[in-house]
């Protein structure tokens, strides 16, 4: 297989491309079945179940000062993410209430906070071209934590992030209602 002086032969490397090409084959392969035997599939724009949506109201029920706007915002990113097309005259329209807003501590050392939680909780429904609402899957509490010792501007700017965090998980589980049907 080697020539003289550590030469590698022409034969051994195309034997060699051959060897890994068959195990790259191989692996995508194994994993396309195991993909396809446990029930996943990736969906595609072409799986929607429509292709525009537009944002109706979102009223804000709780004590946090333009909540409705960041969920909006992080709404309508996920919603383009994945797909739709946000027209405001489309027979499609989310309506929704952004019901709860808590930051907690989560532990303390020294009498001082050093973890805490952001929760937030809505009820959004769809609204089909005929009128008729369908409520969305979106009843679960989207809870954010995050640890600081930092002074309190430190502290905001992370509750601020924790709190778009949980603005888009929520975004998130209202897009796989309106595509799962559940």
């Amino acid at each position: 297989m080697r020539m003289k002086h550590g030469v590698v032969s022409a034969k051994h490397m195309k034997m060699k491309r051959s060897w890994w090409f068959l195990q790259v084959t191989f692996c995508t392969v194994l994993l396309a079945c195991c993909l396809a035997g446990c029930g996943y599939k990736i969906y595609g724009r072409a799986d929607l179940p429509f292709r525009s949506i537009a944002i109706n109201k979102i009223v804000n029920k709780t004590f946090e000062p333009r909540l409705e706007d960041r969920m909006q915002v992080a709404l309508v990113d996920e919603l383009m993410k994945s797909g739709f097309v946000i027209d405001s005259a489309s027979g499609y329209r989310i309506d929704g209430n952004l019901t709860t807003f808590e930051l907690k501590a989560l532990s303390v050392q020294s009498g001082v906070a050093v973890e805490y939680e952001v929760s937030v909780r809505g009820d959004f429904t769809l609204t089909d071209p005929s009128g008729k609402k369908r409520p969305l899957r979106n009843h679960g509490v989207f809870i954010v934590s995050f640890p600081s010792t930092d002074a309190l501007q430190g502290v905001i700017a992370l509750k601020e992030q924790a709190t778009e965090t949980a603005l888009r998980d929520l975004s998130i589980e209202i897009i796989a209602s309106i595509i799962y049907g559940v």
